[in-house]
């Protein structure tokens, strides 16, 4: 396993976090309910860890454009919830991983 150098101040070189894969680290993951979805774009924004994207689903709004949605890149998302706390849609909705269920 190659040593992840980090470099004065905590912050590692460009794209080596790309290396670390964090998605197991926290106990709940962002579920993202796609009918409520409006890709307003908010989840994407606020995101600390970048790890969320408007992907076109195939489908066709009632204007005529490519309809998006909103998804979760869970191998590095760490579950802490600022999307589902910014979502005016509630849109996506936090549950907990099935590792820490009863």
């Amino acid at each position: 396993m190659e040593k992840l150098r980090i470099t004065l101040g905590a912050v590692s070189r460009p794209l080596e976090s790309l290396k670390v894969k964090t998605g197991d680290w926290g106990a709940e993951y962002p579920v993202v309910i796609e009918e409520n979805c409006k890709a307003c774009g908010d989840c994407v924004v606020y995101c600390p860890d970048l790890c969320i994207e408007l992907v076109e689903t195939g489908e066709v709004d009632e204007k005529g454009r490519k309809k998006k949605v909103a998804k979760v890149n869970y191998d590095y998302c760490k579950g802490c919830g600022t999307c589902s706390v910014v979502c005016r849609h509630e849109a996506i909705k936090m549950e907990i991983k099935e590792l820490y269920k009863g």
